[in-house]
């Protein structure tokens, strides 16, 4: 047979064969199949865990960062499944650090038990129970971070912050309010705590806590540390309020008299505000650090706080972030005691929906710069120029006119937390400081609308007020919320909510400014406020004229998406090396802004990214437009009234 007749014979047989698998699935026969799913982890029941759980967290281990965890569950059948908790209330998000969590070892008669991670839900743990075992002992360490690039570093050789959620394993199948647990702390020497469980005793340096069910847990947090000083805050002796105060130093700790009087008064007009508290007592864990991370995370008789070792020592210099606690106060209320019902969840397992925080965050936000006004922490001129440089960014970034407010409260999902690389464009979580103008557009309205005798204290006091005393979540929906505008004053609250938070509304939210009395402008003129900055932190923000940020190292960490710097070249990342041909420094961009007013030349910069160096040219002449608010001529002046302080 010559090679051209073997070719033609064996080539149709050869064609077959490849063409066989294509010819069968074509009629049907099936293709690679999916792995089938574990069963599924046992649906949370409002059911009590029989027996209560004991829980030790050891954080003497100060040099490497490390706490050491011992629970002992009681147990009975044949399979448990721990949780490690997952959907942390505040953060919004599936943000439980359960890649920190490490040397997990579970025994039972003192034999270990094989223990198997869910192989779709790496936050659940299956271990089977051993015949005749009543109780499985459970250790592993918390490895907090032990370098800022590891994430928020809470824990150093001074101080420590304790999230519970960290530290626990608990059983699925039953809500958080129905597993108990006796928490316990071992603190190094010599170091004092503050939180809201309650103390039942001590075994050397072994801190007792009262039982408590794990929702309740893990909502109150504990600080501890070597430098430590209580400040009483109490409007009454039915409303008890702490400051507990850790800080770097004890020179950080000097609170001068005024200093507490403005402390005192956030505390007062709260009370003023909502005429109810929804805690047996309150207690701001604040920490004063430039080791620790900052942090701002609400609880319901207590919240997380941090800021820069100099808050107390340079007050003049934390006026930007001086709502801080005011904010995490508010959410006692406002997120903790009244909570969205989608935002509630059985357990912390649970999926949370968070299209409501333009309400649970933004309305905090709102009242977080109000309660800091009227507290005298922020004076009226410092709280307008704040609430304009918010308009004035929303002016500067276009986002808006793609993707509704409603659709930022997906971002903590989305992003963790994670900042964005456009975010004047991407939009970050905006349900904050955009829902802040949206909820002054309220206030100012029903302030109108009722000639000054009503306003959005009144809802406040309806929504708030009611179980006074009681810390017992109640949860509402997008309707309770307008049902209680409308029964403080009528009008169409659900489609003017619904066009700004769930419509595309590219417009700025600023009639709150108008109805106020006010409205934004722009000129070269710093507020004396704006002139004290935190010493050595550096960076500056010129997003409102030529559309970028900087560090103190000089590197731009934010560009506003089609502002003149972006259409020069310029992106986050690149490091600015000179400003017409000079090293630049903020004082040189100052002047080459000022100077520019009066000229045609384009800026001229020289910028490095990575090993790569280049000039870029940007054509701007606007000057510094720093924004403000300008009282408007025969107009009510309601803004300042609803920022006075109440008697």
């Amino acid at each position: 047979m010559s090679r051209n007749d073997l070719r033609a014979a064996v080539l149709p047989v050869l064609m077959g064969l490849f063409l066989l698998p294509a010819a069968l699935c074509a009629q049907g026969s099936p293709g690679p199949q999916p792995a089938p799913l574990p069963p599924p982890i046992v649906a949370p029941q409002d059911t009590p865990y029989p027996g209560t759980i004991s829980l030790l967290a050891d954080f003497t281990d100060t040099a490497h960062r490390v706490v050491q965890v011992h629970e002992t569950i009681p147990v009975s059948g044949k399979e448990l499944t721990l949780l490690y908790p997952q959907w942390i209330p505040g953060n919004h998000s599936p943000t439980g650090p359960i890649r920190a969590m490490a040397g997990l070892e579970i025994t039972a008669h003192g034999q270990r038990v094989a223990w198997t991670r869910d192989r779709v839900n790496v936050y659940a743990l299956h271990v089977p129970i051993p015949a005749g075992a009543t109780q499985l002992e459970v250790a592993f360490q918390y490895l907090a971070a032990a370098k800022p690039s590891d994430g928020r570093i809470s824990f150093d050789h001074n101080f420590i912050d304790l999230s519970w959620n960290t530290v626990a394993l608990y059983p699925a199948g039953h809500f958080s309010r129905q597993i108990q647990f006796s928490p316990a702390v071992r603190l190094p020497s010599g170091w004092s705590y503050a939180t809201a469980l309650t103390e039942t005793g001590r075994d050397g340096d072994t801190v007792h806590f009262a039982d408590v069910p794990f929702n309740t847990l893990v909502d109150s947090p504990l600080y501890a540390g070597v430098n430590y000083k209580q400040f009483d805050l109490s409007p009454s002796s039915s409303n008890r309020v702490f400051l507990d105060i850790f800080a770097d130093t004890p020179a950080e700790l000097a609170m001068t008299p005024a200093e507490l009087v403005l402390h005192r008064n956030l505390a007062r007009q709260a009370e003023l505000l909502f005429d109810s508290h929804h805690y047996h007592q309150y207690h701001f864990l604040f920490s004063l650090s430039d080791t620790i991370g900052g942090e701002g995370l609400e609880h319901h008789q207590s919240s997380e706080d941090g800021t820069t070792g100099n808050y107390l020592t340079d007050w003049a210099a934390g006026v930007r972030g001086r709502d801080l606690l005011a904010h995490e106060y508010t959410h006692s209320w406002n997120g903790k005691f009244r909570r969205p019902y989608d935002l509630w969840t059985p357990n912390f397992n649970v999926p949370m929906q968070d299209d409501l925080l333009w309400v649970y965050e933004g309305l905090t936000q709102y009242y977080g710069y109000v309660l800091t006004a009227r507290a005298g922490m922020r004076t009226p001129l410092e709280t307008r120029d704040l609430m304009a440089g918010i308009a004035a960014n929303y002016e500067a970034s276009p986002g808006r006119d793609w993707r509704p407010l409603v659709d930022t409260t997906n971002q903590p999902t989305m992003s963790q937390r994670v900042p964005v690389s456009w975010v004047s464009w991407q939009r970050g979580e905006d349900y904050y400081q955009e829902s802040l103008l949206i909820w002054l557009s309220v206030d100012t309205r029903i302030r109108d609308m009722s000639q000054g005798a009503k306003s959005l204290d009144d809802f406040a006091r309806l929504f708030y007020s009611m179980d006074n005393g009681s810390f017992v979540t109640r949860t509402y929906t997008f309707d309770d919320i307008v049902a209680a505008l409308n029964q403080v004053q009528p009008y169409d609250w659900a489609g003017f909510l619904r066009a700004r938070v769930y419509e595309l509304h590219p417009q700025v939210p600023e009639e709150g400014f108008t109805q106020g009395g006010y409205k934004v402008v722009y000129n070269d003129t710093e507020s004396d406020w704006m002139k004290h900055g935190a010493p050595g932190r550096g960076g500056a923000n010129y997003g409102t004229s030529i559309g970028f940020s900087f560090d103190k190292d000089n590197k731009l960490t934010n560009v506003w998406w089609n502002s003149p710097a972006f259409k020069g070249g310029m992106a986050p990342d690149m490091t600015l090396v000179s400003i017409n041909g000079e090293a630049f420094s903020d004082a040189r961009l100052r002047a080459a802004l000022l100077g520019a007013e009066h000229g045609q030349a384009p800026l001229s910069f020289v910028v490095k990214r990575g090993d790569q160096v280049s000039t870029v040219a940007v054509a701007y002449h606007g000057g510094l437009r720093i924004p403000h608010l300008e009282r408007v001529a025969d107009t009510p002046d309601r803004l300042d009234a609803i920022l006075a302080a109440r008697k």
